[in-house]
């Protein structure tokens, strides 16, 4: 009985997960276009992530240990 409980919810899941084009809600519309464009972006163009969103990483890790520079800001607490 538990066997066919836990198939029926699992069947039930998985039918949660249909894809299907995005589209605005009833008696809404998506954010108008940006200046300088003539038609507003779709659901899916909205849905990438800007450049800032996630940057590339420029920075080579370090390999072994090195002396740090000195750093003019770390100062001691003024009093």
């Amino acid at each position: 009985m538990r066997v066919v409980a836990a198939l029926a919810i699992v069947l039930a899941l998985s039918a949660c997960g249909v894809r299907r084009d995005l589209k605005p809600q009833a008696g809404k519309s998506l954010p108008p276009a940006p200046y300088g464009r003539e038609e507003p972006r779709g659901a899916s163009a909205l849905l990438e992530p800007l450049p800032q969103a996630a940057p590339e990483r420029t920075v080579e890790l370090r390999q072994r240990s090195e002396e740090r520079a000195d750093d003019p800001f770390d100062l001691p607490p003024s009093d």
